[in-house]
């Protein structure tokens, strides 16, 4: 095996050829980290997929410089996951590989710069720039391109550079560091054999002087005798500030104390006692059976479970028989803030085997969780989607909570790639179990479901046999007409608030639009404030009293006088959330009224705290996007009202129907948990919408028929694959020469009905680039994979224009 295909940290097309030395041949293995030369003297940290004795024939392959781990650091079944996923999602491994990693794995050499040996240097000839540089460089010997910058303009670096290169001066060096440092913890302890062979009196004589000192070694003598196998942290001797740093150090130089180092992990662990599980009511039993049948016939499940019908028991009870195997367990979560209550209830059973991977950790962090899940430290993981790259070693169990939601499928950060398909296929390479629950699956997992792909298994009541939350449709056209509403409320609503508040309970109030109002306009000319760099109209947000882009987040002031005519009839038009809480405080000023959206969660705990609010009772009124419809398990909330229900269904998106339905279904799932008593009240100008009146009907089945029949009309998935294609640049003209071109090459190897577009995109310009789609709607089964050939040949073609290599392009499969 002389030869190793590499992946590189780069957004570039496959693996690459490197030669492997002699000497690193007995060791090399596939999934090793291995140091590698790219592009001149660049150095990188490559991923090893895999080993051969196929000599390249049209090049000399460069040689592998070392290798860094000792093991794989990366399992067999990871590198297939990644090539699975290079291949269904056209993206590149290289990408994947950067999303996979934390930073500090993937080694990247710096560009240094050093004088040459013996150089003289005519100092008479250089520019000022050029002299800066040599004089730093005879102090420091070795300085990055990033410290240049603080003595040298930005714009002249480049060519400084080139110019003392040119003189042969300098030369450029490359230099790799390894960027993870392990925590360490200083502790204390009083010198070893300094009490066995001296008498304490006589130490302590020598102290008389200095009564600081002498102190001091009392209390750390009197912690270390009452504790004997316990450490003294050094920071807890300071805190009280009676000891000082230096009175420490002199009882070090005499020699009476000593410190020491221990490593720590940066993350802490649940350490207090442990709880057993809950017993299993009867039907979350017959449940917990279906699935036991089902993983016994190697079938996945789809556990669609009413809110607050005890899913999570059941979870509980599928981790504590899979721990109890020696297997491991993968618990995913479409977003961070759920994390919160699930670990709760999940560390009071574990403790320390239970570990968490999300965005928010720090990249040292997320090494530690890397390195636990090698060493098989951790036995149940907590995840949002990117855990599930991490180098697991006997997984038995994944569980996809809230399987539906969109958050598993982001369009902001690629790889694009679907965390709940991605998870069943990792699965299927571990030879693992999965559970997919929601009390609203898609319509997607649902359709499996009815294929028989997926085991069926569904929880139809709550836990304890509470009843489902009641729901009123609001004719809210009605009741303008008659008069009975009060801004954006009907009387109907605020009569059912109030008698929720009177009765000491607590309410919820969905409205899902950030801001103030969607937009300021001009009374007298009709201007609107538009965002310079997206086509879209800026929304104002009247806490922080501006206008904010909420896709490239660009501000503004709030304009006092119209920009254009300089009139000062401003009005604000459309409702968002701000406007809907403020309302709420008005309308029932002696109740505590709180928001939670994103641009009220920023603050570090935000959650946290509101949570706590909640749970004690010292809010009476929650307003929120939403936030507020996932994961929240509270007693007292018996109401839900959504007093602008239109605003979900019209988008433009043939999913539209189907998140309306999810979300309503979802925040209703807040009401009545314990009584039985929930309500929910929906205002709508059109309550005999489809939608509203099956929602109103409660039946499930009938739901997704309806979702399924419309889907199948007009061939949108589960009937078909769908595939979009986006294009963007800063010109508009070149983008859309370039999206017609690909339109055309896909026409010549596509049927004419598969091909839709090229168009302006949604939003026509984002971030300052222009953005064309184009559509394919591709048949599912034996011939999807040789349509999506077909549309790899022409993303090649395309891709071979050279004047389009400027164009960014993103490939979203399964859209």
């Amino acid at each position: 095996m002389r030869y190793a295909q590499i992946v590189l940290p780069l957004n570039l097309k496959g693996s690459f050829t490197y030669k492997v030395p002699e000497e690193l041949i007995p060791a090399i293995q596939p999934g090793m980290r291995v140091l590698v030369p790219f592009r001149g003297k660049k150095i990188y940290t490559g991923i090893v997929v895999e080993l051969h004795d196929a000599e390249p024939e049209s090049f000399v392959p460069r040689e592998i410089i070392s290798i860094l781990d000792e093991f794989p650091i990366l399992p067999k079944e990871q590198i297939d996951f990644w090539n699975w996923l290079s291949e269904y999602y056209l993206c590149n491994l290289g990408e994947i590989y950067r999303f996979a990693f934390p930073s500090s794995l993937k080694l990247e050499s710096e560009t240094y710069l050093k004088l040459k040996p013996n150089v003289t240097v005519d100092f008479e000839n250089l520019d000022v720039n050029e002299m800066y540089l040599i004089q730093a460089l005879e102090i420091r010997q070795l300085i990055n391109l990033t410290d240049i910058e603080a003595f040298i303009p930005k714009k002249e670096i480049i060519k400084t550079i080139n110019s003392l290169i040119d003189l042969q001066y300098i030369e450029i060096d490359e230099k790799i560091s390894e960027k993870y440092k392990a925590k360490e913890i200083a502790y204390v302890k009083i010198n070893e054999g300094l009490l066995n062979n001296q008498d304490l009196t006589e130490i302590l004589s020598k102290l008389n002087k200095a009564p600081k000192q002498k102190d001091l070694f009392l209390h750390i003598l009197d912690q270390q005798t009452e504790n004997p196998t316990g450490f003294i942290k050094k920071s807890t001797l300071f805190e009280d500030g009676y000891f000082g740093n230096s009175h420490f150090k002199a009882l070090v130089d005499k020699n009476l104390v000593e410190e020491y180092y221990l490593q720590k992990d940066r993350l802490e662990s649940y350490e207090g006692e442990t709880e057993d599980i809950e017993e299993l009511s009867e039907t979350q039993k017959q449940a917990n059976k279906e699935i036991e049948e089902a993983f016994n016939h190697h079938k996945n499940v789809l556990l669609h479970g009413v809110t607050s019908s005890g899913k999570t028991h059941i979870y509980l009870e599928k981790i504590e028989e899979c721990v109890n195997s020696g297997k491991n367990v993968l618990f995913l979560l479409p977003e961070i803030s759920l994390t919160k209550q699930i670990t709760q209830r999940l560390e009071k059973k574990y403790g320390k085997k239970l570990g968490f991977y999300h965005q928010k950790l720090t990249d040292f962090e997320r090494v530690e969780v890397w390195r636990r899940i090698k060493n098989n430290d951790i036995q149940i993981l907590i995840g949002t989607r990117n855990a599930l790259f991490l180098p697991f070693q006997n997984i038995g169990l994944i569980v996809v909570d809230e399987e539906h939601d969109s958050a598993y499928k982001p369009r902001e950060v690629s790889p694009y790639f679907n965390a709940k398909d991605a998870a069943l296929v990792l699965a299927g390479f571990y030879g693992a179990k999965v559970i997919l629950g929601s009390a609203t699956p898609s319509v997607e997992s649902y359709y499996l479901a009815q294929k028989n792909k997926l085991q069926y298994v569904s929880l139809n009541e709550r836990f304890g046999k509470v009843k489902l939350p009641e729901y009123e449709l609001i004719n809210f056209k009605e009741a303008q007409e008659s008069k009975k509403t009060s801004g954006n409320f009907s009387l109907r609503l605020l009569e059912e608030i109030k008698k929720t508040l009177e009765d000491k309970n607590q309410t919820m109030i969905l409205h899902n639009r950030r801001g103030y109002a969607n937009v300021v306009e001009c009374e007298s000319c009709g201007y609107v404030n538009y965002c310079s760099n997206c086509d879209v109209v800026m929304t104002y947000h009247k806490a922080a009293n501006e206008m904010k882009c909420h896709y490239c987040g660009q501000r503004a002031s709030k304009p006092k006088t119209c920009p254009k005519c300089h009139s000062e009839n401003l009005n604000e038009r459309g409702v968002g959330v701000e406007q809907i809480h403020e309302e709420v405080s008005k309308l029932f000023p002696d109740y505590e009224v709180d928001r939670m959206d994103v641009d009220s969660m920023r603050k570090k705990f935000a959650y946290e705290k509101l949570y706590e609010k909640i749970e004690e009772g010292e809010t009476d009124i929650i307003v929120g996007t939403q936030m507020i419809s996932k994961g929240l398990d509270f007693d007292h909330i018996e109401l839900v009202g959504i007093p602008k229900a239109d605003s979900l269904l019209y988008v433009q998106d043939f999913r539209a129907e189907e998140r309306a339905y999810q979300l309503i279904t979802q925040v209703s799932g807040r009401a009545g948990r314990v009584s039985g008593k929930g309500k929910v009240l929906i205002q709508t100008y059109n309550p005999d919408h489809s939608v509203f009146q099956l929602i109103k009907m409660n039946e499930v089945a009938k739901i997704y028929e309806y979702f399924l029949q419309e889907r199948q009309k007009f061939h949108y998935p589960p009937f078909t694959k769908l595939i979009m294609i986006e294009l963007k640049h800063r010109r508009e003209d070149k983008v859309n020469r370039a999206s017609q071109f690909l339109g055309s090459v896909l026409r010549k190897y596509l049927p004419e009905d598969c091909v839709l577009g090229p168009e302006k995109a949604q939003i026509a310009k984002l971030n300052n680039l222009y953005q064309f789609q184009i559509l394919l709607k591709l048949p599912r089964g034996k011939n999807y994979e040789k349509f999506k050939n077909l549309v790899l040949i022409s993303l090649n073609e395309f891709d071979n224009i050279t004047a389009y290599q400027s164009i960014k392009k993103d490939v979203f499969v399964d859209f």
